[in-house]
């Protein structure tokens, strides 16, 4: 992969396309790290001084229009006017360069900005210098700065760079090839007219795109499709219609009042609230739901799916992990290949607030047929004494003692004649209903009624509470992005770096024996870049180039609680031009780790490839 050599202001993920596939732990197979690619660069000079011009400007403009913003390169912060003022978009454009004089003033003098009003709204756009867009060498940093009318749609397009905005108040297409987006309340007020149909509010939809940062938005009162080719998507309530899409990072939703597809190839799913059919699918990540107040498909490819309530029916598979149901209410179909299913069933639940389930004297009934399957996990369910059902349990390789029931349920029993062979319980619980299927291949059925374990309820009702809320945090990094007056400071501010909060390392019992065994914890190369803040790039040693040196760099790396990133160990590379990438990382940042509430290192390796043109 060959690094583009100008860099936009986008933090965090946004520096994934420079680098990626770090060290990973023993026994799994590590990705070879994606190489930063490190030229000698024509009429510049490493931590030199850099030069910079600003340009700004205002245009005259109406209330519901938008904001057209395109340029190849460059962070974006859209904040609105106050309200009652005369409506225009002002505009101002950091440029900033490391080339050396005179190149840096004529590179400054080429950027090319353009601005005008339209009958649609205002246009902006900003373009490298032809000599920088073919990759002369210079490295160069832009910052946009726009105010708007609050009632303002905006459609940004950046290259390379963060989007920041505050309120939204028309449609929002926002996208980058690389940095994270940030965004407050989309309103999607089209139009005075719309505001008389909620119809076409409901059906605006913002469009959010990032090759490889993370998506933060507020809330959005439209529909919202968002999607990330790596990084973590975090939202508030959606009113409308939800397509949330990540390439591996995980996926949180305080609410979403329409239908929604949630997907991710790898990291985690949770959502509080949702009012709608919701379908969701990881490929090895947890799923989390709060209160459905319609029908869920979930599926897994490896973590465990806790659910709190659904109302209607219910559809969740894993591969592998653990499945929870605090509260079943409708028809529903589990399935896991080797975890263990735990059900309260409750056709009549009560309110969440709620101390434990509420069992009425009338005959209540699931829905349809329900079936709960795990391969060779354990199935343990509690019933409502009033509940109709037709029960079947089947131990596929049973033998005494495999399924276990609350002798009032009065079970029937038929044993298999061979002692490993099949068991099979069956029993028409008030006079019979839809039937409740149980089957396990080398698990045990354990079948309880409600009031036996209220205690043990309350337990999982708290703790998958605490879990929400806990998941649906606003990260430290977005709430500060939300709060920063000048989120996007220009690169020689960069300098001194902010102190960050740590992030919670899950810390499962293999980090907590490798946190022993070394001093700190290995992780993935996507996660990893995710906490890196600052990267300043190693240049190409004077000596090396003379000598017509090459070659590729592995540095085993340690990030710090403070931030710091060190360097531990040289695995390859020629000594010249290792000294080079070690002096370009001891600059790093990244942010640190907080593992049980105390902080951990992170271990890792990065790459580098020094080619002469």
């Amino acid at each position: 992969m060959k690094a583009f050599p100008i860099f936009g202001m986008a933090r965090a993920a946004g520096l994934a396309w420079l680098f990626a596939g770090l060290a990973m732990p023993s026994g799994f197979a590590a990705k070879d790290p994606a190489a930063i690619l490190v030229e000698p660069a024509k009429g510049t000079e490493p931590g030199g001084a850099h030069f910079s011009k600003d340009l700004n400007g205002v245009l005259q403009t109406s209330e519901n229009l938008t904001l057209r913003l395109n340029t190849d390169l460059g962070s974006v912060h859209v904040v609105p006017l106050q309200k009652g003022t005369t409506p225009v978009v002002r505009y101002s454009v950091h440029i900033e360069t490391d080339a050396r004089e005179p190149l840096a003033s004529q590179l400054l003098d080429r950027y090319v900005l353009n601005a005008r009003s339209l009958s649609t709204g205002t246009e902006i756009t900003g373009n490298l210098p032809p000599q920088v867009a073919r990759g002369g060498g210079a490295q160069f940093w832009v910052h946009f700065e726009v105010s708007v009318p609050g009632s303002y749609g905006l459609d940004i397009s950046t290259g390379a760079g963060d989007i920041l905005t505050a309120e939204v108040g028309g449609m929002a297409t926002l996208a980058t090839e690389g940095g994270n987006i940030v965004t407050g309340k989309l309103s999607t007020n089209l139009s005075e007219a719309s505001h008389r149909h909620e119809h076409s509010r409901m059906r605006a939809a913002a469009k959010l795109q990032t090759q490889g940062g993370h998506i933060q938005v507020e809330s959005a009162e439209g529909d919202l499709n968002a999607f990330t080719a790596g990084g973590h998507i975090n939202t508030g309530y959606i009113h409308g219609e939800a397509n949330l899409h990540s390439g591996g990072g995980h996926i949180r939703a305080a609410g979403i009042g329409g239908k929604a597809e949630l997907t991710t190839e790898g990291g985690n799913i949770t959502v509080g609230k949702a009012g709608n059919f919701v379908v969701v699918k990881t490929g090895g990540g947890q799923i989390d739901f709060g209160e459905v107040r319609g029908s869920v498909h979930a599926q897994t490819g490896g973590g465990g799916i806790r659910v709190m309530y659904v109302s209607g029916p219910m559809d969740v598979e894993s591969s592998g992990g653990s499945i929870c149901l605090t509260r079943v209410s409708g028809a529903v179909r589990a399935e896991t290949g080797s975890g263990t299913i735990t059900a309260w069933i409750n056709p009549e639940g009560s309110r969440m607030g709620s101390s434990a389930p509420h069992v009425a004297s009338a005959a209540v009934s699931l829905s349809g047929a329900s079936q709960l399957i795990s391969g060779e996990g354990d199935i343990v369910v509690f019933l409502p004494r009033n509940l109709a059902a037709n029960i079947e349990a089947i131990v596929e390789h049973g033998g005494e003692h495999r399924i276990e029931a609350d002798p009032a349920l009065a079970l029937q029993i038929a044993k298999s004649a061979q002692s490993s062979g099949p068991l099979k319980a069956v029993a028409a619980l008030n006079g019979g209903g839809p039937i409740l299927r149980l089957k396990t291949t080398g698990g045990k059925i354990k079948l309880q009624y409600l009031e036996s374990e209220t205690a043990l309820w309350d337990s999982m009702m708290r703790d998958q509470k605490a879990r929400m809320e806990r998941d649906l945090a606003m990260t430290p990094v977005a709430a500060r992005a939300m709060q920063w007056p000048d989120a996007f400071p220009p690169p020689s501010a960069m300098a001194t770096p902010q102190f960050e909060q740590p992030s919670v390392w899950p810390g499962g019992w293999v980090d907590r024996i490798e946190f022993r065994l070394l001093g700190g914890v290995r992780e993935d190369g996507d996660d990893f870049l995710k906490r890196i803040v600052s990267a300043p790039p190693p240049g190409y040693p004077e000596v090396a180039r003379k000598a017509g040196v090459e070659g590729v760099v592995r540095l085993q790396v340690r990030l710090k609680p403070d931030g710091h990133i060190e360097v531990e160990k040289l695995l390859d590379g020629d000594t010249v031009l290792a000294d080079a990438a070690i002096a370009a990382v001891k600059q790093w940042r990244g942010r640190p780790v907080a593992m049980d509430g105390k902080p951990v290192d992170v271990i890792s390796t990065v790459k580098f490839e020094f080619h002469l043109r």
